[in-house]
């Protein structure tokens, strides 16, 4: 039976930043779920706290949803996405056979970036996104390497007002982006069959952090030359054959 695949985004991302990389995959008659994280494209669901835990619990959710149609599941993550991706796999390894996260892990040293810290900062989070417009977001993205259609898509989302609050409450429960007290005490409990896939030239989180993780937990990682943070979506090419071997066994 084919290994059913879980596609988690990040921020400020929504399901359309894996249309390039589904593409290349060309995954067939395989089931797929790419779910938008709550408040993303919608509204927020009524009691939703879009904290990481709440946010760790829904993927528990689509994960286990996957599983019981389809059995171990292969379960991949960008940005925040990778880092929900591997917080399913430490509290639910039954459900999973593998895990690949794109530039973002949940790694000990890591300290955030500088929009992470304005976000995680009250006020001041607030004064950015009050300030922030859509079409200066769209030129920022494409300007970093996202294709310019969807850049335009997702910038067209910021305009939803929850999902600005959603990335405020998300990084708020992250302290901007610490886990050294909570979700990475957890990294043992991960499954062996994990890889990273990493954008050479990320500006938020360096390929000196993957680098950092790989070597302390034998991670397999493969780097994805003349890219950035947004890899999947501006090399798909050649993050989806880094996955198509891992998957397949022929990168271990």
């Amino acid at each position: 039976m084919t290994t059913a695949k879980l596609f988690l985004h990040g921020v400020p991302d929504s399901p359309a930043i894996w249309r390039p990389l589904l593409a290349a995959l060309d995954l067939g008659g395989t089931p797929v779920a790419v779910p938008a994280l709550p408040g993303f494209t919608a509204p927020l669901p009524a009691g939703f706290a879009a904290t990481k835990e709440v946010y760790a619990d829904w993927a528990v959710r689509q994960a286990e949803a996957l599983f019981a149609a389809h059995g171990p599941i292969d379960i991949v993550g960008h940005d925040w996405g990778a880092l929900i991706a591997q917080r399913v796999a430490m509290l639910r390894p039954d459900l999973i056979r593998s895990w690949a996260i794109s530039n973002a892990v949940i790694e000990s040293d890591y300290r955030g970036h500088r929009i992470a810290r304005i976000w995680n900062t009250p006020i001041l989070g607030e004064l950015f996104m009050a300030l922030s417009r859509a079409h200066k977001l769209a030129a920022a993205l494409a300007a970093q390497g996202m294709p310019a259609d969807i850049a335009a898509e997702e910038a067209a989302q910021w305009k939803n007002r929850d999902k600005r609050r959603a990335i405020l409450k998300l990084y708020r429960s992250a302290k901007g982006l610490s886990f050294a007290q909570d979700w990475a005490l957890d990294i043992p409990k991960l499954p062996a069959r994990g890889a990273l896939i990493w954008g050479a030239g990320d500006p938020y989180v360096e390929l000196a952090v993957a680098q950092r993780y790989a070597a302390a937990t034998g991670t397999p990682l493969t780097v994805i030359d003349g890219a950035g943070h947004w890899a999947i979506a501006e090399r798909p090419g050649a993050v989806a054959a880094a996955l198509r071997a891992f998957w397949d066994g022929t990168a271990i």
